[in-house]
């Protein structure tokens, strides 16, 4: 099965009120078709869709060996919200990265033009996590409070500044939510260990 053919089964597989106008959005953006980073993890086309794929797999794994040691934990890692979070994490990406071409030497010293990503964040610049769930609910998805602190401390450390207030409301949002420990740890696995040495 196709990536995209995959993400739109398992989106749609939630039940989700506003799946299909997400998916149409999604459409619109070029996610389908947008690396997830310039230089990093998946920076090629369709390395978005890859990753949050990828993103998605490591989630339901951990969310599977999780309740296997505690089994409580099933009611507050529900499948559609861990599939919601994971697949849709990366909203925020997917008009962020511009074709742009650069130049660079050769083997043998010599100038050559290449085709890479470059960073625009003009059309929205809204932050990382919280500008998926803006655009997410602009679009109409349903969603649970869980679900938006998920996606919006998906990137936990890596997404704050040193302010006080923004570390205890990451915090506090481990502390309402297993689902916002779990979405972080996917993403990283992924990114760090999935991607990087695949």
């Amino acid at each position: 099965m196709e990536n995209k053919d995959r993400f739109i089964e398992a989106l749609k597989a939630t039940g989700r009120s506003g799946v299909d106008a997400v998916l149409a959005g999604l459409e619109e953006l070029g996610f389908f078709d947008a690396p997830a980073s310039t230089r990093f993890h998946g920076a090629e086309k369709g390395g978005l869709l890859a990753h949050s794929l990828n993103v998605y797999d490591q989630a339901m794994a951990l969310r599977g060996m999780e309740i296997g040691l505690s089994p409580a934990l099933a009611e507050e890692l529900p499948e559609a919200s861990v599939a919601i979070a994971a697949l849709l994490h990366d909203v925020c990406k997917a008009e962020v990265y511009k074709e742009v071409e650069k130049f660079r030497k050769d083997k043998d010293g010599k100038w050559e033009k290449y085709t890479t990503y470059g960073v625009d964040y003009s059309d929205f610049p809204m932050g990382h996590g919280e500008k998926s769930v803006i655009r997410l609910l602009r679009l109409g998805l349903e969603m649970t409070d869980e679900e938006m602190l998920a996606i919006r401390w998906h990137m936990s450390a890596f997404d704050m500044s040193d302010s006080p207030e923004a570390r205890g409301n990451y915090a506090a949002a481990g502390d309402k939510s297993p689902l916002v420990t779990l979405i972080s740890c996917a993403d990283t696995l992924a990114s760090h260990l999935v991607e990087t040495r695949s």
